[in-house]
């Protein structure tokens, strides 16, 4: 028998928490079976429940994570300032990102389904999207980030919104529209916030 050393689990529930949030992603949370996630990651049904208790569990783990990748590859390497936040609504809302479901948003790809999951996965998806909206509010009012947060949960609805609509829709020319619109919209909301940030008493 093949003996694994230490960082073999890890490495291996790293690879399932990877696969499954591409998946989830693509086929939503319902329509991903545990047999399916652990194909994807080359694994066995039987190996599951070494690295997870429940698909609920995985589910936290890979929005979780998910989330965390979106900070760092999206938000923390954009532009400083105001150029940085356009550079994040024009990425979001482009018709790469729209066709890209398995490497897009967590967002735009599962909130109609994470406001029906556990209180658990709810609780690991505020965490996380605070995480990443953290990192869109610094950008918005560097002087006070915490007084941009709920600016920033806004914009991110505003465009997860905008990508869900378009990737509803089959006419592209509409789609086209949608996210120019969307565009638009969103460089209006940061820059009236930029113009009315006056601190609330």
């Amino acid at each position: 028998m093949a003996r694994y050393g230490k960082e073999h689990k890890p490495e291996t529930r790293r690879r399932i928490i990877e696969t499954a949030g591409r998946r989830f992603k693509r086929d939503g949370i319902d329509g991903s079976g545990v047999s399916t996630l652990m194909k994807d990651a080359g694994l066995t049904n039987g190996a599951f429940y070494a690295h997870f208790e429940s698909k609920n569990a995985l589910v936290a783990a890979a929005i979780t994570d998910q989330l965390k990748v979106q900070a760092e590859s999206v938000v923390a390497r954009a532009a400083p300032g105001r150029a940085g936040l356009e550079q994040i609504v024009r990425g979001y809302l482009s018709p790469q990102h729209r066709d890209s479901l398995g490497d897009g948003c967590p967002n735009a790809a599962l909130l109609d389904e994470l406001g029906r999951c556990t209180d658990t996965t709810r609780q690991a998806y505020t965490e996380g999207v605070l995480v990443l909206i953290e990192g869109i509010a610094a950008r918005m009012a560097p002087e006070d980030p915490s007084s941009a947060r709920v600016k920033a949960l806004s914009l991110l609805g505003l465009m997860a919104g905008t990508l869900q609509l378009a990737r509803a829709l089959t006419d592209s020319q509409l789609v086209k529209e949608l996210l120019d619109q969307g565009i638009d919209n969103a460089l209006a909301l940061l820059d009236a916030g930029q113009r009315s940030d006056v601190p609330h008493p």
